[in-house]
C-alpha cells in the first residue's frame, strides 16, 4: 500500500480523497494555486504545495509542476479526482514515466475511450450495442448528410473529443445540417482543439443511464447499480437517482452484463462509468465512457455501502478488489442534485454572492430525458421547503 499520495485537484473531490486517504492511514499532499491558499483541501491535507498562479493552466493543469511536487514530497501515487487532468493520457503517461502510480486507468485506455468516435468503433467490434449512426469520423458536411439520410432524422452531431455539452448540435431536418455542422466543428475546435465529428440518430424518448464499473489487475470486473441521470439542462446533468425507478432487476442485470463486457473488451483497470441511452422498449445503447471517478459517485456508494475512492487507491496499489459481483447489492435509494447559482429573472445568468437562505427541491427522476423546465411544469407532485 502507498505511504503518501498527492491529490491533483481542488474543492470537494480533493477533500473526499483526503478523507479516504486518512481512513486508510495514508499521508496526503494537496496542491493549490495562489488563489486557493486558504481552501479547505489545503487545510485538511498533511502537506500542501503551491504549484502555480490562479489560472488553472498555471496550476491544476500544470503537469510538470504537479509531478515535480510528487517527486519532491515523496508521494508514490497521484489521484487526479475528476476534471482537470483526470482524463489526460499524457499526464497518466508522465506519471508512469516518473514511476509514480496514476490512480486511474492506463494511458492507452484513456486515449481510446476519450475519443468518442473511436470508442464507438471499439464497442461495435465487441458486440456492445451502440446508437445507430456514423462509423468512425465524419469526413465533412456531405458525409454527415449522407449518414443522416441513412439512419433517419432527427440526428445529433457530436464532437469526437471533450464533453460538457460543447460541440453538440441537434439536427431535425436536412436543411439544418450544414450550418449545424459548421457551428459544431468551430465550437469543438475552440473548446478541445479537435474539430472531428461523428453523428448519432436521436433516440427519443430515452433515459440516460450510467453504470459504474470497477476492474483490478487480476481479471476481476464488477458493475454497480445504475444511476439515472435523465434530468438535464443544456446537456448538463441536474439530478441523479440510484437505482432507476422504472428498471426491473432483470434489466439491471442485463445492462450490468453489457457494461462488464465493454470494460473487459478494452482491458479496463480501476473505476469508470459507462453511459447508455435506454429507449422506450428498455433497449440499451452505449454512448460513451468516463475513465475517472465521477461527481455522482456518492449515490452509488450510498446504495451499495462500498467506498469507491478507497478501492481506487487499493487497486492502483496492486491489490485485488475486496468484493465480487455478488457483494454489490442495493440498499435503499439515493439522489444527488446539482445546485446552480443563477438568476431566473435574467435568463438564468450566473449569479454570485452570499446565500442567506437555502431552498431544497426534490423531484423524483422518473421522467424521460427532457429539459428541466418541462419536467418542473409536468410534475404532479413536488416537495419544497426552505431553511432560513
Amino acid at each position: 500500500m502507498f505511504r503518501k499520495v498527492l491529490i491533483a485537484n481542488r474543492g470537494e473531490v480533493a477533500v473526499r480523497i483526503i478523507r479516504a486517504l486518512r481512513e486508510l492511514g495514508i499521508q496526503s499532499v494537496a496542491v493549490y494555486s495562489t488563489a486557493d491558499a486558504e481552501a479547505q483541501h489545503v487545510k485538511l491535507a498533511d502537506e500542501a504545495v503551491c504549484v502555480g498562479g490562479p489560472q488553472p493552466a498555471d496550476s491544476y493543469l500544470n503537469m510538470q509542476n504537479i509531478v515535480s511536487t510528487a517527486i519532491l514530497t515523496g508521494a508514490e501515487a497521484i489521484h487526479p479526482g475528476y476534471g482537470f487532468l483526470s482524463e489526460n493520457e499524457e499526464f497518466a503517461e508522465l506519471c508512469e514515466t516518473c514511476q509514480i502510480a496514476f490512480i486511474g486507468p492506463k494511458p492507452e485506455t484513456i486515449q481510446l475511450m476519450g475519443n468518442k468516435a473511436n470508442a464507438r468503433i471499439q464497442m461495435q467490434a465487441n458486440d456492445v450495442p451502440v446508437i445507430p449512426g456514423s462509423t468512425g469520423f465524419l469526413k465533412d458536411a456531405d458525409d454527415a448528410l449522407a449518414t443522416a439520410e441513412k439512419v433517419g432524422y432527427p440526428v445529433m452531431l457530436k464532437t469526437a473529443s471533450g464533453g460538457g455539452g460543447k460541440g453538440i448540435r441537434k439536427v431535425l431536418t436536412p436543411d439544418q445540417l450544414r450550418p449545424a455542422y459548421a457551428e459544431a466543428t468551430k465550437e469543438a475546435q475552440l473548446s478541445f482543439g479537435d474539430s472531428r465529428m461523428y453523428l448519432e440518430k436521436i433516440v427519443s424518448p430515452a433515459k440516460h443511464i450510467e453504470v459504474q464499473v470497477f476492474a483490478d489487475d487480476f481479471g476481476h470486473v464488477v458493475a454497480f447499480p445504475e444511476r439515472d441521470c435523465s434530468l438535464q439542462r443544456n446537456q448538463q446533468k441536474v439530478m441523479e437517482e440510484s437505482p432507476c425507478a422504472i428498471m426491473t432487476p432483470e434489466e439491471r442485470e442485463h445492462v450490468q452484463t453489457i457494461a462488464i463486457r465493454a470494460a473487459e473488451a478494452i482491458g479496463y483497470r480501476n473505476t469508470g462509468t459507462i453511459e447508455f441511452l435506454m429507449n422506450h422498449d428498455h433497449d440499451f445503447y452505449f454512448m460513451e465512457m468516463n475513465t475517472r471517478i465521477q461527481v455522482e459517485h456518492p449515490i452509488t456508494e450510498a446504495v451499495t455501502g462500498i467506498d469507491l475512492v478507497k478501492n481506487q487507491i487499493r487497486v492502483a496499489a496492486g491489490e485485488a478488489l475486496p468484493f465480487t459481483q455478488a457483494d454489490v447489492t442495493i440498499h435503499g435509494a439515493a439522489i444527488e442534485a446539482r445546485v446552480n447559482a443563477e438568476d431566473p429573472a435574467l435568463d438564468f445568468m450566473p449569479q454570485v454572492g452570499q446565500s442567506d437562505s437555502y431552498v431544497c427541491l426534490v423531484v423524483l427522476v422518473s421522467e424521460w430525458i427532457v429539459e428541466l423546465p418541462a419536467v418542473i411544469r409536468s410534475r404532479r407532485s413536488m416537495i419544497q421547503w426552505s431553511l432560513n
